[in-house]
């Protein structure tokens, strides 16, 4: 389930109560979700109790009780725990694993995203703005974020306190047009006043040195790989192709499960979803990569998603030698399956790259 689904099945459950006539309020046009924050549990909270409280005429944890009853009978929801003064603590059910990598193979590059329709324009009144120093790192960790943003569903537009130079945009792929119907444009503006909303100021901790030097890719993952308040390293441990560096790991795997279906097809067999004993907990993973792109988004923070795919990457490379029949074996059900999870995890490694806007190549 979704970020966006798990909206929407909030929003049935305030209809419902409403219906039953356990609460007397209008129901909202859209509710929000977001990873539980300092206290919470589970995999999403939200506050739509504390919403309605007032409306409502009742106490935002009596609202919230009202509303636990019809979450927790909808499908998908495994749990449901009040804290605080009334937020919604909300746990999913685990996917099947088998179901689980047909959605993703379903979804492609987009799993994990929201809704294609769900954001407005950008230039439209109350659209985020992230107002980011001329500084590069500022620049591609604020273009970062608003691409992840724009896939949950946020229309964003990224305000530059001054035009940045233009080896900037050049070199390191920032994206400055007025195009918001892609995933991956970053709208700038240098008049922040031009829009009704205050600009969220980006100020990451600048990176030393040449990061140019370093090319698109490689420049990219070294601004956005570290946390925001730690110091980036620019040197050329970014473009050495060993086990040693992280981004070299991450394209590896995917070039790898790209290579992996090509062997198979000339095998004369194709991925098919369907149970494993060897997962190497690559489903969990899987699994959690909508939640990640939700707390990346919340917090722009892509650094998330980059250490994210790091980890996708190391459960998925020692799985990979199993994934092909070996010597005469003939192609059985395990192999389709290993073979279906290592396409999966392709996928969500080259949907993770692309929203960091880093190149995720076929062969390596």
């Amino acid at each position: 389930m979704t970020p966006v689904e798990l909206s929407r099945t909030v929003l049935r459950a305030v209809r419902r109560a409403v219906e039953a006539g356990e609460l007397d309020v209008a129901v909202p046009a859209r509710v929000g979700v977001a990873p539980p924050g300092p206290g919470g549990r589970g995999d999403y909270a939200t506050g739509v109790a504390l919403q309605l409280a007032r409306p409502a005429g009742q106490p935002p944890y009596r609202v919230a009780q009202v509303l636990r009853a019809h979450l927790a009978a909808a499908d998908g929801i495994a749990d449901v725990v009040l804290t605080g003064p009334g937020f919604l603590n909300i746990s999913l059910h685990r996917t099947a694993p088998a179901d689980l990598v047909a959605e993703v193979l379903r979804r492609g590059p987009r799993y994990g995203f929201a809704d294609a329709d769900a954001a407005p324009s950008a230039d439209a009144p109350g659209a985020l703005h992230l107002r980011c120093a001329p500084d590069p790192r500022a620049l591609v960790v604020a273009d970062a974020a608003a691409r992840i943003l724009r896939s949950q569903g946020v229309a964003v537009r990224v305000v530059s306190a001054a035009p940045p130079p233009a080896e900037w945009i050049t070199v390191l792929g920032v994206h400055l047009g007025t195009d918001t119907d892609t995933d991956t444009d970053t709208d700038t503006d240098t008049d922040a006043g031009a829009y009704t909303r205050p600009a969220e100021e980006v100020r990451p901790v600048p990176a030393p040195g040449d990061v140019l030097a370093l090319g698109r890719d490689a420049g990219r993952w070294a601004l956005l790989h570290p946390a925001a308040h730690d110091r980036p390293r620019t040197g050329g441990e970014h473009l050495a192709q060993r086990e040693s560096n992280p981004l070299f790991r991450v394209r590896y795997a995917h070039a790898r499960t790209r290579a992996l279906a090509r062997n198979a097809a000339d095998l004369g067999f194709a991925a098919e979803p369907g149970p494993l004993d060897d997962a190497h907990g690559i489903h969990v993973l899987l699994a959690d990569h909508p939640r990640v792109l939700a707390a990346a988004a919340a917090h722009r923070a892509p650094d998330r998603l980059a250490r994210h795919l790091v980890t996708v990457a190391d459960a998925v490379l020692p799985f990979l030698p199993a994934v092909l029949p070996r010597g005469g074996e003939k192609p059985s059900a395990a192999h389709r399956a290993r073979l279906a999870l290592a396409e999966a995890a392709g996928t969500v490694l080259d949907g993770g790259l692309t929203l960091l806007g880093i190149d995720a190549p076929d062969h390596l």
